[in-house]
């Protein structure tokens, strides 16, 4: 028969260690945020579904999403064990140049719309943890002002090219005068896809108080007192347009866009060319031959042509017909540092990352990109040292296969 006793202070002391008490809500919300999956379920609750959802949407059925997260989930490890991994350098040289971290911030439009701190905060968390930072053309913070809130981070510029040639190289030098030092030229958009999301929601640009954004905004007060009591949205390309997000881009994409474009802006753009958007072998081997300095395997984020291809399962190919010629990156439905570890070990040179740390902003501003940050370096360093590996060079094909 099992003898009891009443335990001792001493053994309770040892068991009762109730969590410190977070009084910043802020603080509070991001503590439980592990994954970048937790960082999204937050973002949902305190944004409304029309800014949510443009962030979060694809084109279409959303295939070419879908398949790209899926594909990761494919990815099959191969460790080496007894490396000693004690002490890990996730650092790598990207464009000739060192970042802390082997990803750069992706350009991403009307991002003050999903959170107000918008591209200042993404900015500074990139300055802080040195890692490049891209703004849009249809970025919500200008060039100058972004530049003013992060002087030392390494600022890209992204720009779609449309009719009007003299606003793009308005655009080019204001961003070279102002320490901008690659340009990432985006070719995958001669027309917007169809982001069913953005339709059903009837997102316009600004957001406008229509009888169901209000009933939605009611569960929202947050962000729609920080939307109207900060300045107001403004775009890098244009001051004003007040009509969907449709129409907005079908004015700014350009569908006789061509290569004569492309070495336009080569002439135009005296620092480093990085074309984002490419989808085929063929396709990156050419902008290599016209003067990019880097390629971005690339479907958009799924977000134009539904079922397009799968930017990591391109990969070897675009690799083996370039020959080291340009740098190779790529994107989409990369949402963890083991996905980031994946594309590394199956050649890429860095990638972009971009619903990620809008899931952050959402969820707390400019701690929520600090927290998307942690939680993927945690998780790259983690993956590296299960794999046995020290340095993000060593990373090697053998050490990612798809199932």
């Amino acid at each position: 028969m099992t003898q009891r006793r009443l335990p001792r202070p001493s053994e309770l002391k040892q068991i009762l260690r109730p969590k410190p008490i977070v009084l910043n809500p802020t603080d509070r919300r991001l503590a439980g945020a592990h994954t970048i999956a937790d960082l999204r379920t937050i973002a949902r609750r305190r944004t409304p579904r029309a800014a949510f959802d443009y962030t979060d949407g694809a084109a279409e059925l959303e295939d070419s999403l879908r398949r790209a997260r899926q594909t990761y989930r494919r990815v099959e490890f191969h460790p080496h064990v007894l490396r000693g991994v004690s002490d890990v350098d996730t650092s790598t040289e990207i464009l000739g140049r060192r970042s802390e971290l082997p990803f750069a911030f992706a350009p991403t439009g009307f991002t003050r719309m999903m959170q107000h701190e918008g591209e200042r905060a993404v900015a500074r968390v990139a300055q802080r943890n040195g890692l490049p930072v891209s703004l849009s053309t249809m970025g919500t913070t200008s060039i100058e002002d972004l530049a003013e809130a992060a002087p030392d981070a390494r600022r890209w510029f992204q720009l779609y090219v449309w009719n009007d040639h003299g606003a793009g190289e308005d655009l080019m030098n204001r961003a070279w005068e102002n320490g901008y030092d690659t340009l990432l030229l985006t070719v995958d958009t001669p027309v917007a896809g169809a982001r069913l999301r953005d339709v059903r929601n009837g997102l316009t640009i600004p957001p406008a108080l229509t009888l169901k954004t209000f009933a939605n905004g009611a569960m929202h007060p947050a962000w729609w007192i920080n939307l109207l009591t900060t300045e107001p949205l403004t775009f890098a390309s244009l001051t004003h347009f007040g009509g969907t997000v449709a129409e907005l881009l079908d004015i700014l994409f350009d569908p006789t866009l061509d290569f004569d474009d492309l070495d336009w802006v080569r002439r135009t753009w005296p620092g480093r060319l990085v074309v984002k958007g490419v989808q085929n072998v063929d396709d990156a081997h050419a902008v290599v031959e016209h003067g990019a300095d880097a390629v971005v395997l690339s479907n958009h984020g799924g977000r134009q042509l539904d079922r397009a291809p799968t930017p990591i399962e391109l990969l070897p190919a675009v690799l083996d017909r370039l020959q080291g010629r340009a740098e190779v990156w790529v994107d989409t439905g990369i949402l963890s540092g083991g996905d980031i570890v994946a594309a590394l070990a199956r050649g890429a040179d860095a990638v972009l990352i971009g619903r990620a740390f809008l899931y952050g902003l959402m969820a707390g501003g400019e701690r929520g990109v600090q927290r998307c940050v942690d939680i993927l370096r945690t998780e790259l360093v983690r993956t590296m040292q299960l794999l046995g590996v020290r340095r993000i060079q060593d990373l090697e094909p053998s050490h990612a296969t798809l199932r």
